[in-house]
């Protein structure tokens, strides 16, 4: 079978296509034919070697695809199930999937979206509804409103039924707008810490300037999550808000709760581009992940 696989730490003319073995199926795995996958920032960084591991690699964390296999331990899935989970190596035509990190799709559902969701989707969930626990009322700030986290967390605190405020870059306002955003804020023209106050949750997906001055913006009693570096533990405490950063774990219960969303019509990933399944393709994709300015998700289509 195919996959992307990476021989050196380098640039993107790593990501070498070859044919390697198909998986080996475990009693308690499930088989899954890859029909789609997407690129997230932790990928390009894997690339990179920032993060070390064993060459070969292959990189990618989501999947959208159909069951072709079932381990013999492995209940409620059948061949021939359309699926969404979070896996490992996924850049491949087959990749092994730990069942409890799957649910299967709705007819209507299409693959390219469904790659969109399952590491980003469950980022957002863990921030809004598991640590950050935004309710109906409350008042939330998403910086990157349009990137591939940001659009989805705005979706799920509207959902909640909070009021939300985020940042984007002005061909974005329109987007932020779309997917529901009360105070939409350019970032190019008004700074937000002047705009805003008495936000009881924040979510920051920069870090640096943005991360330090999101502080100011808080309630007393505030919650500050980051996903992209450690919050300033002694500002915090001075401001008396609780801030935090966090590494997503997936679970079962936010796989499940995207999954009904998403067939419900209510959760709407936004895909900046659709990219196929060859060295080009996966190439370009990084490189447009790297420039920092994705709209929602980039997709590789693997298999039509």
């Amino acid at each position: 079978m195919k996959a992307i696989v990476i021989e050196e730490f380098g640039t993107v003319d790593q990501l070498v296509m070859t044919e390697i073995d198909r998986p080996v199926l475990k009693d308690n795995r499930l088989l899954v034919e890859v029909h789609a996958t997407s690129v997230n920032p932790v990928d390009t960084k894997r690339r990179k070697g920032l993060f070390g591991g064993t060459l070969p690699m292959i990189v990618g964390g989501d999947v959208a695809g159909v069951v072709v296999e079932v381990g013999s331990q492995v209940t409620g899935f059948t061949v021939g199930d359309r699926i969404m989970a979070n896996g490992a190596r996924t850049y491949a035509e087959i990749v092994s999937v730990n069942p409890d990190r799957a649910v299967k799709l709705a007819d209507h559902v299409s693959f390219e979206e469904t790659a969109a969701i399952p590491l980003a989707g469950q980022t957002a969930y863990e921030a809004i509804i598991k640590r950050g626990q935004v309710s109906e009322g409350d008042r939330v700030l998403i910086h990157a409103g349009a990137g591939g986290v940001g659009s989805l967390a705005i979706q799920l605190a509207k959902i909640q039924g909070a009021y939300v405020s985020a940042t984007a870059g002005p061909d974005n306002q329109e987007l932020l707008k779309m997917l529901g955003v009360d105070h939409p804020i350019n970032y190019r023209e008004k700074e937000f810490a002047k705009e805003l106050s008495d936000i009881d949750f924040v979510l920051d997906t920069l870090g640096g300037d943005v991360l330090k001055q999101s502080v100011s913006v808080l309630k007393e009693k505030g919650h500050l999550l980051s996903i992209a570096e450690e919050p300033d533990q002694k500002r915090a405490e001075e401001k008396q808000i609780n801030a935090d950063f966090f590494s997503m774990s997936p679970t079962r219960e936010g796989l499940e709760a995207l999954n009904r969303w998403l067939t419900d019509g209510k959760l709407k990933p936004i895909l900046s581009k659709v990219v196929p399944f060859t060295e080009e393709g996966v190439r370009d994709a990084h490189e447009l992940s790297e420039t920092g300015h994705v709209r929602g998700k980039i997709i590789i289509k693997i298999k039509e």
